[in-house]
């Protein structure tokens, strides 16, 4: 993995120090209060997947204008907005390893600079002025805020199920990674089939990434996460993993971890015990089944294009995007 991950930055190092650039020179608020709570989550040290996955799209069908630097931080805009309303909703500690923006410049600014970033994207898709394109960003946007309803709603529900799962997972991430991939076949006038086909390409790695995170919860230190381990399910939140073993285990190991679910006040040692039980009911490895499935069909999708540099850049991401450690 630590191979793969150094070829990948290798690869994509310009383009990371690109989009690096453009987050600062289009951030662009008139306080700098605004700017200090946003640089605080947007300069922490993201991966920066979504914006590079905007570019790569947008240079596998051929774009070459410089924009797609400026366009490309509509995408991690989003994202950091949906964090810093996430970690508010959740009461969250720690994001990247750091204080969250509410424990600093509480509440109330941090959901309003979460706001000023959505209509920031906008802003910038509207530059385009490609009715497409900002219907998309507006679509994504949308999706992404019943994503985050639907997982309130469902908050501490034992009965949670794979399907119920996979819809929030689709639009609270799935659909943002897509539309990246969409926007930037968008953007450089693709054909309908090929912007179809990154339009697939960038749901399935959008699943993967999901889960991909749901997993670290349960097999990452704190240390690497960059956040507490445990903490999705003190928040209440049900992810695969927890959803295949309770569906998979014995009644009175079902009661044991409804009970823990429920309390959210569990111990460490307890959690040790959730996760040996994860592990050998085998819902660690079905994870890994399902997203490697869909992996399986982003990068059959990239294979159906003229091999390049940025076809076998996409292609490694796919991997990479399991595998990753945090």
């Amino acid at each position: 993995m630590t191979g793969l991950k150094q070829q990948l930055t290798l690869r994509v190092e310009n383009d990371l120090k690109n989009i690096e650039a453009a987050l600062n020179e289009n951030l662009t608020p008139h306080l700098d209060l605004v700017r200090q709570t946003a640089s605080h989550l947007i300069f922490s040290g993201g991966k920066r997947i979504r914006p590079l996955l905007n570019m790569l799209s947008a240079r596998l069908c051929g774009y070459t204008d410089e924009f797609i630097k400026k366009f490309s931080t509509i995408i991690e805009f989003l994202h950091t907005a949906t964090l810093l309303h996430d970690d508010v909703v959740d009461g969250a500690s720690i994001r990247r390893g750091k204080p969250v923006a509410h424990s600093i410049w509480g509440a109330p600014v941090t959901v309003l600079v979460g706001d000023f970033l959505l209509a920031r994207a906008l802003s910038i898709a509207s530059e385009t002025q490609n009715p497409k394109i900002i219907k998309v960003i507006a679509e994504i946007t949308e999706s992404m805020c019943q994503g985050e309803i639907l997982q309130l709603v469902k908050k501490g529900d034992i009965h949670l199920t794979e399907a119920e799962y996979m819809d929030v997972i689709k639009r609270k991430t799935g659909f943002l990674i897509q539309g990246a991939c969409q926007t930037g076949a968008i953007l450089a006038g693709a054909s309908a089939e090929t912007e179809n086909k990154l339009s697939k390409y960038g749901y399935h790695i959008g699943i993967v990434f999901q889960i991909a995170d749901d997993l670290l919860d349960y097999t990452a230190k704190t240390s690497v996460l960059g956040k507490s381990v445990g903490a999705d399910l003190k928040e209440g939140k049900l992810t695969l993993p927890v959803i295949y073993t309770l569906a998979h285990i014995n009644p009175k190991d079902r009661a044991w971890m409804e009970d823990l679910i429920t309390r959210k006040d569990f111990s460490a040692d307890e959690f040790e015990t959730l996760i040996k039980l994860i592990k050998d009911t085998g819902g660690i490895r079905y994870c890994r089944e399902v997203a490697e499935n869909h992996i399986d069909q982003a990068k059959n999708i990239i294979r159906s294009f003229p091999p390049s540099q940025t076809s076998e850049t996409l292609i490694m991401i796919a991997d990479y995007t399991l595998n990753r450690n945090a």
